[in-house]
């Protein structure tokens, strides 16, 4: 009798395992053919929602996510840039200090504020201010039926909802990723030249040695990217949401950490893709 019982517990415990592994391919799927639709539909959206697009625009810009008023995204990417170039320079001089290559501070600040800190740190910000208002909209519209009265309308929900948003974030993380930018150069070139001393010559005719277009192209296509990773992301997870306004807090939490482990996860990807496993300096020979 005992022994079938264990048996019995054991096949349930098995059975458990597997349903919850078959529930999570099966959710797993769901976000993976929301975000292929979701990207598909761009040339569908911006032909039959092209005013929704503009409308989205000027929210993301300037209605509630401020992503560009005083306060707002903004002054959180001005607030991340300055700090974490600032350990950079402060780091960056230390280390070639101790072997008496101080002079190269500015080719490291060229290369890492471009490369790295400039796109992770307007990702970051994006996802955490304009990503989860996202997900609390499309959340709020799924826990009170609104999506499905759109899909009862014959309005194709997920690029009204999804591929709106990601067009609008692509569109507005620009300006604010070149402000991001501009402020890491500025404080690092601060920390070096003004609180350390070094010849600001010598710190200028590295950095722009080192600094080439083309790694701003590559760098600012890395910030656009991310900006539809987030806005995917945080759709997604508002679009799936469900339990009630408990749900989509839930919702918001999980999409807030996906997010920054994907930003982390194709951050390195881009990297080694656009500058390759061996990245070389054109105007230094190496």
């Amino acid at each position: 009798m005992v022994s079938a019982d264990l048996t019995l517990r054991a096949r349930r415990s098995s059975q458990r395992r597997i349903d919850n592994a078959v529930a999570g391919l099966v959710r797993l799927g769901e976000y993976v053919t929301f975000v292929m639709r979701a990207i598909i539909a761009v040339p569908y959206t911006l032909v039959h929602y092209r005013k929704h697009v503009l409308n989205q625009i000027a929210e993301v810009t300037f209605g509630t996510k401020s992503l560009l008023s005083g306060g707002g995204t903004l002054g959180i990417v001005l607030a991340m840039s300055l700090a974490a170039a600032m350990m950079l320079g402060v780091e960056t001089y230390r280390g070639l200090q101790l072997v008496g290559m101080t002079t190269l501070s500015g080719m490291l600040s060229a290369i890492a504020n471009t490369r790295e800190l400039a796109p992770v740190v307007v990702a970051i910000a994006l996802a955490a201010k304009v990503g989860t208002g996202f997900t609390a909209q499309v959340g709020a519209m799924r826990i009170s039926d609104e999506i499905a009265a759109l899909d009862v309308m014959a309005i194709r929900s997920i690029p009204f909802l999804a591929t709106t948003r990601m067009i609008a974030a692509m569109v507005c993380v620009l300006p604010i990723y070149m402000i991001g930018l501009l402020a890491s150069y500025i404080a690092t070139r601060l920390v070096v030249v003004w609180y350390n001393g070094e010849s600001s010559g010598t710190y200028d005719y590295f950095f722009h040695l080192a600094l080439t277009p083309m790694d701003l192209v590559y760098s600012a296509t890395k910030a656009i990217v991310f900006a539809a990773i987030v806005t995917l992301v945080h759709c997604s997870y508002g679009y799936f949401a469900s339990g009630g306004p408990e749900g989509v807090g839930q919702a918001a939490g999980r999409a807030l950490r996906t997010s920054i482990l994907a930003i982390g996860i194709f951050d390195v990807i881009f990297t080694f893709g656009l500058w390759g496993l061996v990245p070389q300096i054109p105007g230094m020979g190496i």
